[in-house]
């Protein structure tokens, strides 16, 4: 189904081709003065230089050629060349009918589907989801489910960290706890267990502590009331413990038995962990690769980036030089390998461009992380390019997001300054939407519970996904449960309220399907068929712009105008059976459309607020 947008712009360009002038100059905008019109033609303002011919004469000459158009119910060309356009109520209702017509309320899908790789996870394994990971997954997810809506082929990898030093950390303090473990003993030639020598909570432990152990500080000792010569002891036992470590990280990567087990133990716990927690925030993924899966890549990478003449050693390193000559600021060049021989993050990502290419040759890359890794992303994507790891002309996106912050405008912690972990914020924003629910007094315990994880999933990825991706945006739990204002909430009350009268209309004996769509009788109605109306071009241009923001203004937006047509009408009790069929019709198609948009943003509404 063609956009309303492009409808109206075709009807332009014809005028402007019919007077003799090309029809580049027929693009249409959204009018920036409501009160006035409601779109706008402000070609003429470059066609009076192209032409050399004053600007309004010629909007006058393409308003003429606009009189007979079924279009528009007002065409006025004004000063100093703007034509002004105000759309038919006959032509709108005929889109709203097409609309409920057509499948999937008549989305445009692209003519070119792509496969596309969005790479948004970014956990490490054996360490649990914290704040820090929420935009990424969110924002992530959204980008993904646009794109699938359009009908590309969306692929999402959540791209574990799971082959660094952390293992080795967690080996050997599983070694000092259980020693008697079969994987320490060199002389075990059975079986390994099928199960973990651990949970998940002893593994969320085991971590921490190992990675305390390893990186204590002689002043940290002294400061917590230790003598001298007991820090310094510690410090000794510090390194060797930090020693062991890196040997184990090593032996694992060599792909020691043992070793491998004990992995496949953590990765197995962890991932049935990670993949809760993400199901709590709604998020999937097609693909669960790790830096691991890349490995087996980086000998030759490394071999070719040396044959291609594009690394050369550094200070016992091997780098490669990114530099361009349009640079406007020094680059440092990228790290492929360390002095020692160690792979870092840009050879993992290397690695796993090249596995990607060899399994799907995606027609694009998307990568979400914190901004601050842009640099990162700038040289790994350059070291790709030049290396040919990447074929020619495959776009190769950074979205980078800023930071969440506490009401302090700092960085977002728990109460006693720690990082909160994902589930606990889950669980206050659950608790929050929970209070505003029951303030109500509505529903049973248990039914506002279940709603107030709906409300709550809603009140936390809106109060993120409104804020543009790159900004850095307040976390304030209060605003994002509130059921007024722009909120997740409120998007979702909307629809809850929406969904209430139709059930109330059928229940007075009313059938939806009997009726159709009728001209708007008011102005509160129109400018609720117009917004509907947008839904196919916001679509399109928030996924083209991987703006998730704007399909929430759009929501929200559309929420306004529904809510100011409420008020501007009484919907069940009309007399005039048709106009009341036509009401309902309209406040069923805004809720398909919330509900659509709400399901790309990755949260749905309950039945009941």
């Amino acid at each position: 189904m063609k956009k309303i947008l492009e409808i109206i712009e075709n009807e332009l360009k014809k005028a402007w081709t019919a007077c003799g002038y090309e029809e580049k100059f027929g693009k249409v905008v959204l009018s920036n003065r409501p009160d006035l019109c409601e779109y706008q033609c402000n070609g003429a303002m470059a066609a009076a230089k192209a032409y050399h011919r004053k600007p309004i004469d010629l909007a006058n000459e393409v308003v003429e050629k606009l009189a007979d158009s079924t279009l528009f119910s007002a065409c006025e060309a004004v000063m100093p060349g703007f034509i002004n356009l105000t759309l038919g109520n006959a032509f709108v209702a005929d889109y709203m009918k097409q609309m409920r017509s057509e499948e999937d309320l008549g989305l445009e899908k692209t003519k070119n589907p792509q496969t596309i790789i969005v790479d948004y996870g970014g956990a490490n394994a054996a360490k649990p989801l914290h704040v820090g990971h929420l935009r990424s997954a969110i924002i992530g997810e959204s980008i993904k489910r646009m794109g699938a809506a359009l009908g590309h082929r969306m692929i999402g990898d959540v791209h574990l960290g799971d082959w660094g030093l952390q293992m080795g950390l967690i080996i050997e303090e599983l070694r000092d706890r259980k020693p008697d473990l079969c994987y320490f003993d060199e002389n075990y030639t059975g079986e390994y267990p099928a199960e973990a020598p651990f949970t998940i909570g002893e593994l969320e432990d085991i971590y921490p502590a190992a990675s305390k152990k390893a990186k204590f500080k002689l002043e940290e000792g002294l400061a917590a009331g230790m003598s001298k010569e007991e820090a310094e002891k510690q410090l000794e036992e510090a390194k060797r413990f930090a020693d062991r470590a890196h040997t184990a990280t090593k032996k694992l990567q060599e792909e020691y038995p043992p070793f491998i087990a004990i992995w496949k133990h953590i990765m197995a716990v962890s991932r049935a962990d990670l993949e809760k927690n993400y199901r709590n925030l709604n998020v999937s993924f097609e693909l669960w690769k790790g830096e691991s899966d890349a490995q087996k890549y980086i000998p030759g990478l490394i071999q070719d980036l040396k044959d291609k003449g594009l690394a050369c050693e550094s200070q016992g390193a091997l780098v490669v030089d990114i530099r361009e000559p349009e640079d406007t600021k020094e680059l440092p060049p990228c790290i492929v390998q360390k002095s020692d021989g160690a792979a870092l993050y840009a050879t993992s990502d290397l690695g796993t461009v090249i596995e990607r290419e060899k399994d799907f040759a995606p027609d694009a890359y998307i990568y979400i992380a914190d901004k601050r890794q842009d640099l990162h992303y700038t040289q790994f994507f350059r070291v790709a390019r030049k290396a040919g790891f990447v074929r020619e002309g495959i776009p190769m996106s950074f979205l980078g997001f800023g930071t969440m912050n506490g009401k302090d405008g700092k960085p977002f912690k728990t109460r006693d300054g720690g990082v909160m972990r994902l589930e606990q914020l889950i669980a206050e924003i659950n608790e929050a939407a929970y209070r505003r629910i029951m303030e109500n007094r509505t529903m049973e315990e248990e039914d506002a519970r279940n709603t107030a994880k709906l409300v709550g999933l809603a009140a936390l990825k809106y109060g993120d996904l409104s804020n543009q991706a790159a900004k850095d945006y307040i976390f304030d739990i209060d605003r994002f449960v509130s059921f007024t204002g722009n909120t997740g909430p409120y998007i979702l009350y909307t629809i809850v309220r929406i969904n209430s009268i139709l059930t109330k209309y059928r229940e007075q004996g009313g059938e939806i399907e009997k009726f159709d769509f009728l001209p708007a009788a008011s102005p509160a109605e129109k400018a609720l068929m117009l917004e509907i109306s947008r839904y196919n071009e916001v679509m399109e241009n928030s996924f083209a712009e991987r703006a998730p923001h704007k399909i929430c203004q759009y929501i929200y937006d559309l929420s306004e105008d529904f809510n100011h047509f409420y008020q501007d009408v009484i919907i069940l009790t009309e007399e005039d059976k048709n106009r009341q069929g036509s009401f309902i019709c309209l406040i069923d198609l805004a809720r398909d459309v919330l509900n659509a948009c709400i399901h790309v943003l990755g949260f749905e509404a309950p039945e009941r607020m």
